[in-house]
């Protein structure tokens, strides 16, 4: 039986700065209830915080946990689910593949930059927490119109972060999703994901510490930047005061990141640790109580003994520090010397703290004294849960425009005209402007970087190669979340397809407005059930994520209002020869362009019709899988030359970007299908539709397996020319067709390229 907490010294016995700091750390009367009857006394104002850090949203999931036990997280591939840092899928031969995504969306939204930077440096640690190294990261970020200034500066800050610290460090940035909706203008979406390879071997757990092991935190000193970043900041909405929280936003250097994740990765080498695990938010307090509670052992921290940069910071201050580019490491007995010399050569701390203990209690000192002892389990699995389907409640109506968007048009001109208004819009324009400030090839391992359905990476000394995408789908999910966010794992994973990948498992992450809300809650139900059914019918688990609520902001009259619910969705898939994968090309003159799939599209939440109207839109699974396993088929039977998803701006913007990959013409006709007109077929979306090409002594196998496997298939037309001819509705030059995609965006955001 585990000894109790002791008494703690110096307890403050104020009677009112007790009633006041359940509420000052973000807890409700009901919590601070609960905290008191596990404690059985009255917690100081130091365990206050740390119960306030580790029961807020961002690091206790109350409100989500029940929801996302349903997820499917099984799968012959999957080596590690979720509970750890990151997940991680089996390559095969004794490699892992293993990946995160996760959001620092209030921190962006309150301090671009930093926020965003230090976004780049907490997913890269959760990957080199695990032993592997990070060889790319993604970003999937969204952002309100172009055009107004609030979201120019986002943008600037927002890009600029990401790339200082991601080139900084030396991790090619290969991929991502943007999105440009007003529902995003006063809170953007910053989601980061980052991928890694380990030899199994050589994995770490946080939950592998043993009593009588040293604890030391490693890395940068602690300051005063980050406190209560999760429990203020990350678990409620942004209101007109949000100025006064960026003393909450952490500070990064990417330079320290490195020389931290070089240390990290030689004491894994050495096999010189038994358990690491990041300091992110909630700092040295979360480190502290989840390494001890999934060990299920005690330990016992001095935070005398940690290095500061600023004078004078008390024991909540240090315990509740986000600082950023630390690590919490258990030495392995006998090897404490082997730790200290290899922070010492990196330059960094290594400094040992405290020790695991037998008693399952997180005992904190100070001066001498006990200044918290708290049992981990309190901490980490007594954190209140909710169920949010008790109070949910579908709006009465759908969302039919874009809040602050543009009033229905019903204007239409030459259609030719209006491809290229598309192709230039913000929805559909290519993101070059941005992502062209990220290092994509540093490492050397990138194959395919931005620009394709998704990305590639070679293995160093292996054969085989990984295919990686993020993906959403927020127009779909603001009218339907279930069908956004089943969508967005069907994009996500037909991506990595595209490119001649299996997918392997997927990660989330959940941007969602306020759960307490009966409409908040109904999104969020929604939201998991859409990714479960997708999961299970597309046969991926999803092996890791993050959920960020409380997406919303209040204005100066007292209203709120929730992001549309979105589902961010990282796929990996794994290539058996990463030379043989689809290549991003046109294709050769006279090869046959056909459509697989479903035509079945609609001008509903299309990226043309998003301010016409709004309805629902749904997708067939089952087809879905079975255009999927049709088009790893017909590539393995070496049938294809090009694959290319249709996703925003429908078949018309899906051509043109095929048309833009080498230049080449295409002559093409519209599918025929009944009860959808021209303009439907070019700029009509919806999910399972896949534009392929094929050496026209391949065309006939091509349909034939096709037939086969029970996927419909559309014969468009051939590539050739210099013109996107879609017969009888337009002929565009190449030269017109790119300049709108490439200029679009700068021109939205005012800038050039």
């Amino acid at each position: 039986m585990s000894p109790s907490p002791t008494a703690i010294s110096g307890t403050r016995k104020d009677p009112d700065l007790l009633d006041r700091v359940p509420t000052e750390v973000g807890l409700t009367p009901f919590e601070a209830g609960r905290v008191r009857a596990l404690v059985g006394r009255e917690p100081n104002a130091l365990e206050w915080g740390m119960f306030g850090a580790m029961w807020s949203e961002h690091c206790g999931y109350k409100h989500s946990k029940p929801l996302l036990r349903t997820l499917p997280t099984k799968g012959a591939r999957v080596a590690i689910g979720p509970g750890e840092n990151a997940g991680a899928v089996d390559l095969g031969d004794g490699l892992l593949c293993v990946f995160k995504v996760e959001s620092h969306n209030h921190p962006s939204a309150v301090e671009p930059y930093q926020g965003a930077a230090t976004g780049v440096g907490g997913i890269l640690r959760d990957i080199f927490a695990m032993g592997a190294r990070p060889v790319a990261v993604l970003n999937a970020l969204a952002f309100g119109p172009p055009d107004e200034q609030r979201t120019r500066r986002l943008v600037s800050g927002v890009v600029g972060g990401i790339s200082s610290y991601g080139n900084c460090v030396g991790i090619p940035d290969v991929g991502g999703h943007v999105s440009f909706e007003a529902t995003y203008a006063e809170n953007p979406l910053v989601n980061a994901m980052c991928i890694g390879l380990v030899r199994r071997e050589g994995l770490r757990l946080a939950g592998t510490a043993r009593p009588g092991s040293a604890v030391y935190l490693v890395g940068s000193d602690t300051g005063r930047d980050g406190i209560a970043g999760a429990s203020l900041l990350a678990s409620f909405e942004l209101g007109a005061g949000d100025d006064a929280k960026r003393p909450s936003v952490q500070v990064g250097s990417p330079f320290l990141e490195k020389l931290l994740m070089e240390a990290t990765l030689e004491l894994v080498e050495r096999d010189a640790v038994e358990a690491i695990q990041d300091l992110g938010a909630a700092g040295l307090t979360c480190a502290t109580s989840e390494v001890a509670a999934k060990s299920a052992v005690g330990m016992r921290v001095d935070v005398d003994l940690v290095p500061r940069r600023a004078t004078g910071m008390t024991p909540y201050e240090v315990m509740l520090s986000e600082s950023q580019e630390r690590m919490l490491v258990i030495a392995r007995p006998g090897r404490e010397r082997d730790v200290e010399e290899i922070f010492r050569r990196w330059e960094l701390h290594g400094t040992r703290v405290g020790v695991v203990t037998e008693g399952q209690v997180l005992e904190v000192r100070a001066g001498g004294e006990v200044v918290a002892s708290l049992a981990p389990r309190w901490l980490v699995d007594d954190v209140p849960e909710y169920d949010v389907t008790t109070w949910a409640k579908a709006p009465s109506a759908p969302l039919d425009t874009p809040p602050g968007g543009a009033p229905p048009v019903t204007e239409q001109k030459k259609i030719g005209l209006e491809l290229l208004e598309l192709l230039a819009s913000p929805r559909v324009a290519s993101r070059r402007i941005l992502y062209r400030t990220y290092d994509q090839m540093v490492g050397t391992d990138t194959v395919v970087g931005p620009g394709g359905d998704a990305a590639v990476l070679r293995i160093k000394g292996r054969r085989d190669g990984i295919a990686t995408s993020v993906d959403a789908q927020p127009r779909v999910a603001a009218v339907d979340p279930f069908g956004g966010a089943a969508a967005a794992v069907a994009e996500a994973t037909r991506n990595v397809v595209c490119m001649g990948a299996r997918p392997l498992a997927i990660t989330d992450c959940l941007n969602l407005g306020n759960p307490e809300r009966p409409e908040g809650a109904w999104q969020l139900e929604r939201t998991v059930a859409g990714i479960v059914a997708a999961c299970e019918t597309l046969g991926v688990p999803v092996v890791s994520g993050n959920v960020s609520l409380y997406n919303a902001t209040r204005d100066p009259l007292g209203g709120s209002h929730d992001i549309w619910p979105t589902a961010v969705i990282g796929a990996v898939g794994h290539l058996d020869d990463v030379a043989a994968h689809i290549p991003v090309t046109t294709g050769e003159d006279g090869d046959v362009v056909l459509l697989a799939g479903s035509a079945t599209v609609s001008l509903d939440v299309s990226a043309y019709g998003a301010d016409r109207a709004s309805s629902g839109g749904a997708i067939d699974l089952e087809l879905e899988s079975r255009l999927q396993r049709f088009v790893l088929e017909a590539h393995a039977r070496g049938l294809l030359r090009a694959a290319h998803d249709r996703s925003d701006g429908g078949l018309g913007a899906a051509l043109a970007e095929l048309c833009l990959r080498d230049g080449k013409g295409i002559r093409a006709t519209l599918p025929a299908v009944r009860g959808i007109d021209k303009r439907v077929a070019l700029f009509g979306e919806g999910a399972s539709g896949v534009v392929l090409v094929a050496a026209p002594e391949n065309a006939d196998a091509l349909r034939a397996l096709a037939l086969e496997r029970d996927v419909p298939t559309w014969t468009l037309g051939a590539v050739g020319g210099d013109l996107l001819e879609v017969a009888p509705v337009l002929g565009l030059p190449i030269a017109a067709l790119r300049d709108a995609y490439e200029n679009g965006l700068p021109a939205a955001l005012g800038r050039t390229l």
